[in-house]
């Protein structure tokens, strides 16, 4: 079996808010790009990646992926992963493997998951992911950690979630505690909290604030300050573990972590981690020197949301709640529509490969979409409400 052609398209879903982070706005949409591999047995593989329009990185690696057997991952590996010695296509690289596994579970009539060693369980659950909202549903702004918590009980109840993160960094780091606190107080002692400032607090502000929630007792703090060295700071005077989906977010930063003791818990991402079977490579690291995993979101649409399935649903030690910005999208471009929350969770698709298909009408309207609203990526994620302002450290 050989691959014979690709095709890449970038397509952008609206979102039912515009979502505030501390470097910005995603601005009322989520972008991403689709990769199709064909075979020449008829067979296509899906992928997906985000980052922005990929079409035209995707076109610079067609010499090195037509005419390359789909079940030869690591000579392809070899041929995509590193451009030129100092950069890396790791997130090409996983949109790749993704759709070449795919092509592999439908050629054996097999479930994505059955090539990662079988699945351990059957659905994955997830959290209420929240961010400070811009024009939310019904009208208004979250400005009070009123409305967070506010948020994070309609979520809550719509989606039967028992977790949740919020996406700090953005406003005064104190307002941001309590938003941990008042959810504490409406949902009890086993509801599960973590807060994410995506690096954005100082190491004393990272402490102040650690400190202040351990009387809460959060699941995880994530990257509360910035690198390796601001997380083992943080790590060392606050007794909150420390969980992260930046650093380490890549092999290369994996060893100097563990030496450094500078995290507890490695959130996996498919792109970061370069593939499915990245993520299980680091999975198995983790287990060796004693750190969690869980699953990280990167505002995937259905197609690489499969792949999380999958992926997740082989780790044993993936047990807790995984990251989805999944219940912001208005829709999906897979046939059937979104995946459906049951009770906190989805399931595992059970069809052959990632078990998910494209739905054409879909794509095309969000192709078109696309062209319309444009690549927020390409002109960073401005805040229209204040065009001056710039990512700072609390």
């Amino acid at each position: 079996m050989k691959i014979v052609d690709l095709r890449v398209r970038t397509v952008a879903i609206p979102t039912n808010a515009k979502l505030r982070h501390n470097t910005g706005v995603h601005p009322g949409y989520f972008i991403r790009t689709i990769l199709e591999l064909i075979t020449d047995e008829g067979l296509v593989g899906l992928g997906e990646v985000g980052g922005g329009d990929q079409r035209g990185a995707f076109e610079r690696l067609r010499p090195r992926i037509i005419g390359a057997d789909p079940f030869r991952l690591e000579l392809l590996k070899l041929k995509t992963l590193k451009a030129i010695y100092y950069l890396s296509n790791d997130r090409l690289y996983a949109a790749i493997e993704m759709a070449c596994l795919d092509i592999q579970g439908k050629a054996l009539g097999r479930p994505l998951s059955d090539l990662l060693g079988g699945r351990v369980r059957e659905r994955i659950p997830f959290i209420a992911y929240l961010f400070w909202r811009y024009d939310r549903p019904g009208g208004g702004d979250d400005t009070t950690a009123e409305d967070m918590a506010d948020q994070c009980e309609e979520l809550t109840e719509t989606l039967g979630v028992s977790a949740m993160k919020l996406k700090a960094g953005v406003l005064d780091p104190a307002e941001e505690a309590r938003v941990l606190e008042l959810c504490r107080d409406r949902f009890g002692s086993s509801y599960r909290l973590r807060i994410d400032p995506n690096g954005g607090w100082s190491v004393p502000t990272a402490v102040r604030i650690g400190r202040r929630l351990e009387a809460v007792a959060p699941e995880w703090f994530e990257d509360p300050a910035w690198g390796l060295t601001g997380n083992a700071a943080v790590r060392a005077q606050v007794r909150i573990p420390i969980a992260t989906n930046m650093y380490p977010a890549r092999f290369d930063d994996l060893g100097p972590a563990v030496r450094m003791d500078a995290v507890d818990i490695v959130l996996t991402d498919i792109h970061y981690w370069q593939g499915p079977r990245g993520v299980k490579d680091l999975a198995a690291v983790c287990r060796t020197f004693g750190l969690g995993v869980a699953m990280h979101s990167g505002v995937e649409f259905g197609v690489e949301l499969a792949a999380m399935l999958h992926t997740a649903s082989t780790i044993p030690e993936m047990t807790t709640a995984g990251d989805a910005h999944y219940h912001y999208l208005t829709d999906d471009i897979i046939a059937g529509g979104k995946l459906p929350y049951v009770d906190g969770a989805i399931a595992v698709p059970t069809g052959p490969g990632l078990g998910v298909e494209l739905d054409p009408e879909k794509m095309d309207k969000y192709e078109r979409h696309f062209g319309e609203v444009g690549d927020y990526y390409a002109r960073f994620h401005v805040d229209e409400r204040n065009p001056d302002w710039l990512p700072t450290s609390f």
